[in-house]
């Protein structure tokens, strides 16, 4: 109220200056019009000059009126917000202590809610652990999964066979249907081991396939371990590979050497080394192998407690010759140890659907044959070459293809031997040409194997029984049975969706090359064949492909001992029916695939 009071005053005051000021200008005005001396003029002006500095200071001191006015009701205003917030202050106290002489009447029911809110949170508190812990377990086996990769592959196969020839009765057109199932799964023990484990369908007899026959009478197929290894692949050291057990082919190969269904047993090293900065060599590697494929116990077996198993290494790398060249050469040298034991096994080993005792004849048999007596094998059972004239019992030998290779029976044992013994030399040569369609690379393979331990000459179809001396017995107008000549070449890919890829291979592959008993089992034969290979691939979705294969194929020489002919065909005997003479090939077989694979 003070303030506003001295405002009036001070504003009553600048007014009657302002009037005093303005009077004087008037009569000034009127002398100055009659005559006005100088002297007036600048006390005139000295007048003026006063007022006007009474009129700036009048100015300031309003100013600073206004302030005081502005603060005044600044604080006028803040006192009425603190007068609020009391007032509400005082109302919510007398709500509170109303609520607390309302609760005081409730305090039993309050405490018994109380109570159950504790259980409720202690239920909850129980329920989240219990989830934390199961999230951990889940947490847990997903980590442990994921170190696990899964594999596998389900085939369904149409198989047709043709061969026939003139006057032929028993050759009878064969129409099957098959399939095959292999699951398996990698994991990664730590972080420089590995394990796997597989399964696949097939004969327990039968290690180079693992397809079953739809026949049977609908029954179950069996199943096997088909792979179990582990893998030690230092990060440390990523150029070192060592594995033990039963594993894939760990070194460059083709069908020539092993069938692709065949897992080796035993131990493998690869010492391999990357290359980035030379020009041509990108790759060198080196692998050894040591391979167990029959063990005897004690002074046990054919050769006193000696067990067989090959020995041997591979020199490889992978050269990129020009920017659309990539070759892949390999060398590989395999030592084959006792090797006769496969042609002495036991019923078990080929799942002998039969057996008999040479004690025992049938009945009313001229000549004489030795009566047969069912046993639970699977299959396929011996293969003792007639040759030999020697029963199962006596010799029951395993190659489940038959056996191909040259054979005779010691004067001195009795036993069953090969005529050569096996040392490969394997030449690979893998090559992809880059063209201007990405997805229609051209592949192109040659291969050279020759068995260094192979006879200086071979047995024809009139060696028979035991041999007392098998190099006196031997074709001298003949050279080793020692080489293998194949090639294969094709245009495409299988990578992706809608990948296509056809091809044609050829294989010449004389008699004691390779052991009959582990060779590719879809070809005419294990051994001293001709072969035709025409093939074609689709890969209808990522993961499915449909393929067919044809066969084409005949027996090489006809005319040497154990060689695989046509049914009723014969080379003895030129008097008798289906006589085949010297100069003549035996008919080709023709054998077609239609597979349609599923992969996961």
């Amino acid at each position: 109220m003070k303030a506003v009071l001295k405002v009036g005053a001070i504003l009553l005051l600048a007014s009657s200056l302002l009037a005093q000021t303005a009077a004087p200008a008037k009569k000034t005005a009127r002398k100055s019009a009659a005559s006005a001396s100088a002297s007036d003029v600048q006390a005139l002006k000295d007048a003026v000059a006063a007022q006007q500095q009474q009129i700036q200071a009048l100015q300031q001191q309003l100013q600073q009126t206004n302030q005081q006015l502005q603060q005044s009701s600044q604080q006028y205003q803040d006192t009425q917000q603190q007068l609020q917030k009391a007032q509400q202050a005082a109302t919510d106290a007398q709500m509170t202590a109303a609520g607390l002489q309302a609760s005081v009447a409730q305090k039993d029911a309050v405490d018994k809610l109380n109570a159950q809110y504790a259980d409720i949170q202690t239920t909850l508190t129980n329920n989240a652990i219990s989830a934390q812990d199961e999230q951990k377990r889940m947490s847990g086996l997903e980590a442990t999964l994921g170190r696990f990769r899964f594999t596998g592959d389900v085939r369904v196969r149409g198989e047709d066979f043709f061969q026939t020839y003139s006057g032929c009765t028993a050759c009878n057109d064969r129409n099957r249907a098959r399939i095959r199932v292999r699951f398996g799964f990698e994991g990664k023990l730590n972080d420089d081991f590995t394990a796997g484990v597989a399964i696949a369908t097939g004969s327990l007899g039968d290690p180079t396939t693992t397809n079953e026959t739809f026949t049977n009478f609908f029954d179950r197929k069996t199943i096997g371990l088909d792979k179990g290894y582990i893998t030690y692949n230092p990060v440390a050291h990523k150029w070192l590979s060592l594995t033990g057990g039963k594993f894939t082919y760990q070194w460059q190969r083709t069908q020539i050497t092993g069938d692709p269904d065949t897992n080796p047993e035993g131990f493998s090293e690869r010492f391999s080394k990357d290359f980035t900065s030379i020009p041509i060599v990108k790759n060198l590697n080196i692998n050894f192998m040591q391979l167990f494929y029959n063990e005897a116990s004690g002074n046990g077996g054919l050769f006193n407690g000696h067990d067989s198993f090959a020995v041997g290494g591979q020199v490889g790398g992978k050269l990129e010759l020009t920017k659309f060249w990539t070759m892949t050469p390999s060398f590989l040298i395999l030592n084959w140890r006792y090797p006769d034991a496969i042609l002495n096994a036991s019923f078990f080993a080929t799942q002998a659907t039969t057996t008999n005792n040479v004690n025992i004849v049938n009945p009313g048999s001229d000549p004489p044959v030795v009566a047969q007596f069912p046993v639970p094998g699977e299959g396929p059972g011996c293969s003792t070459p007639a040759s030999s004239g020697l029963q199962s019992s006596q010799s029951c030998a395993f190659s489940p293809n038959g056996v191909t290779n040259a054979t005779f029976v010691d004067a001195n044992t009795g036993k069953l031997r090969f005529l050569s013994g096996f040392l490969y030399a394997d030449l690979i040569l893998n090559n992809t040409f880059k063209t201007k369609w990405s997805r229609l690379p051209v592949n192109l393979l040659v291969e050279y194997e020759n068995n260094l331990n192979a006879s200086e000459h071979p047995f024809d179809f009139t060696v028979k029984g035991k041999v007392a001396d098998p190099a006196a017995v031997t074709r001298q107008d003949l050279g080793k049975q020692s080489h293998v000549y194949y090639a294969d070449v094709s245009i495409g890919q299988q990578k992706t969706r809608g990948d296509l890829q056809v091809g044609y291979a050829f294989l010449r592959h004389e008699q004691d090359a390779t052991i009959a008993s582990f060779n590719e089992s879809d070809q005419r034969a294990p051994s001293n064949i001709l072969q035709h290979r025409v093939y074609a691939l689709w890969r209808i979705r990522q993961n499915t492909t449909a393929a067919f294969t044809w066969w084409h194929g005949r027996t090489l020489d006809p005319f040497l001992q154990n060689a695989t002919l046509a049914p009723q065909l014969q080379v003895s005997d030129s008097t008798k029916a289906h006589f085949l003479a010297p100069g003549q090939s035996e008919p080709w077989l023709n054998r077609f695939q239609f597979d349609l694979i599923y992969t996961f």
